[in-house]
């Protein structure tokens, strides 16, 4: 059953504006720290490894709350959820603005992606329950859109406020959400998710599971992160990997031996789910990578400030935002799995440019790579989502989606600290280019970016699992 009536239709463009509005922001959050944790550093006296918990802390709560979060609104009303999560992001935002020490930075840090956490899956969750699978997916392309500029905008934001008025003032400005709240509830749909006669018994949290997938998905985060700092060989890391590993394997055992358990087993058996999830998943850890090393690269390379070099990002972040609502629409009318090997094949081909031509030449070079880059994820990220939305039965949705946005976001905390790590070893080792057509002095970059576009390629080629053609959910074909 579509939550859907009159008064709700009136509502659905002020619904949206907030929903872009809570994303864009939320996303900004995630990132915009990364120019100034020398700043953080300095102020604190803290080491850098010390100081990268102000964004390892954040993306390891975002990473295991997403699914967590989409679960949860199978039971709970999306009405009350979504303003409880604007409340602890601004909590958050508060705590950072004036923590006196860097421990309570990242516990603030911390609490501002147990709020952050929730927007991103509860807004696509509104947006597949409210409105038809025939006109969500431009809905979802101006969600993703607004995900995809956010996640660029942020470094840039970042790096010139932090440097203008201090780390502290990005926290304060954060706070704006909080004038979200009362306009949530006015647009969110208050009825409670799920079939209306479903029992109690019917309607139980598998708490246990979602521990478990929390302990899965928070230790291989760290695993990767370790491996970063302190490489993949390091006790750490392979404690952390292993543990993951360990914890995986108890939450499939879980899903077929719980009585209704956190994830629904039918969901692993959904071919064109699992497509779009895997696809998903390799698409960020190539975007954010590319997002992170590419401002790296015009800073060591081409000695630009790091403001400058974040303006590099705008073309690709234009692009995803003008174009993501037309990919949408596009997957509503032809299907998700066209536009998205499309798109995927746009950022293969922009990857392995920047890898033979933008690494250490002319930041030009690398901003048009940036908007290749850009127009693939438009057309891959909302036809996706589209995609994952439409295979999935109604009481499903809340916990398909926020696995495949967790997938998102584990993709891009994976990709960061994977190709980080590639990046260093392939600096350390000094050897000749991986690339046979690159002749320029960045060897380590271009074969960091062609690296990233292995990782498209693997999204290629799980996204040949995608279903063919417009997909409807159960719930229209069975009218």
């Amino acid at each position: 059953m579509n939550i859907q009536s009159n008064s709700q239709k009136k509502r659905q463009l002020p619904l949206l504006i907030m929903l872009v509005f809570s994303l864009f922001t939320a996303c900004m959050t995630a990132d915009m720290v990364n120019p100034v944790l020398p700043l953080i550093a300095n102020d604190f006296a803290a080491s850098e490894a010390q100081a990268g918990w102000v964004v390892t802390g954040v993306m390891l709560v975002i990473a295991i709350g997403v699914p967590i979060y989409g679960r949860i609104s199978d039971f709970f009303s999306l009405r009350r959820l979504y303003p409880l999560a604007l409340l602890i992001f601004a909590a958050g935002s508060l705590v950072c603005a004036a923590a006196p020490t860097l421990l309570v930075l990242v516990l603030g840090r911390m609490l501002q992606g147990a709020g952050s956490a929730a927007i991103p899956v509860l807004s696509v969750i509104i947006v597949s329950r409210v409105l038809p699978s025939g006109s969500r997916g431009a809905a979802l392309g101006i969600l993703a859109g607004s995900i995809g500029i956010g996640t660029a905008v942020g470094p840039i934001f970042g790096g010139l406020v932090g440097q203008l008025l201090g780390w502290p003032a990005l926290f304060w400005i954060t706070l704006v959400l909080l004038a979200l709240v009362p306009c949530a509830l006015y647009v969110l749909p208050s009825e409670r998710p799920g079939t209306a006669t479903a029992t109690a018994k019917d309607r139980r949290f598998d708490l246990l599971g979602g521990i478990v997938f929390g302990l899965a998905a928070g230790l291989f985060l760290i695993g990767v992160t370790q491996g970063q700092a302190e490489g993949f060989q390091s006790l750490s890391s392979l404690g952390s990997l292993a543990g993951a590993s360990l914890m995986t394997v108890a939450f499939v055992w879980r899903i077929f031996t719980a009585e209704h358990p956190f994830l629904p087993p039918a969901l692993l058996a959904n071919k064109g789910y699992m497509a779009a999830v895997l696809a998903g998943f390799f698409t960020m850890f190539a975007y954010v990578a590319s997002l992170v090393y590419v401002p790296l690269l015009i800073v060591e390379v081409s000695g630009l400030s790091p403001g400058a070099a974040g303006l590099v990002l705008l073309p690709g972040a234009a692009a995803v935002a003008a174009l993501s609502p037309a990919a949408g629409r596009l997957s509503d009318r032809i299907g998700a799995k066209l536009p998205v090997t499309a798109g995927l094949s746009v950022m293969g081909i922009s990857l392995l440019f920047m890898s033979t031509f933008a690494a250490g030449s002319s930041p030009l070079l690398a901003s048009f790579g940036m908007l290749g880059l850009g127009f693939g994820v438009a057309f891959t990220n909302s036809p996706a989502n589209n995609a994952a939305a439409s295979t999935l039965e109604n009481e499903q949705l809340g916990a398909g989606l926020g696995i495949f946005q967790g997938a998102l976001f584990l993709g891009a905390g994976t990709g960061a600290s994977v190709i980080g790590a590639f990046l260093a070893a392939r600096k350390e080792a000094g050897q000749d280019p991986l690339n046979p057509f690159y002749v320029l002095d960045a060897a380590p970059y271009s074969d960091a970016f062609l690296a990233i576009a292995a990782a498209v390629i693997i999204a290629l080629v799980f996204s040949t699992g995608l279903q063919s053609g417009k997909q409807k959910n159960s719930s229209e074909t069975s009218r």
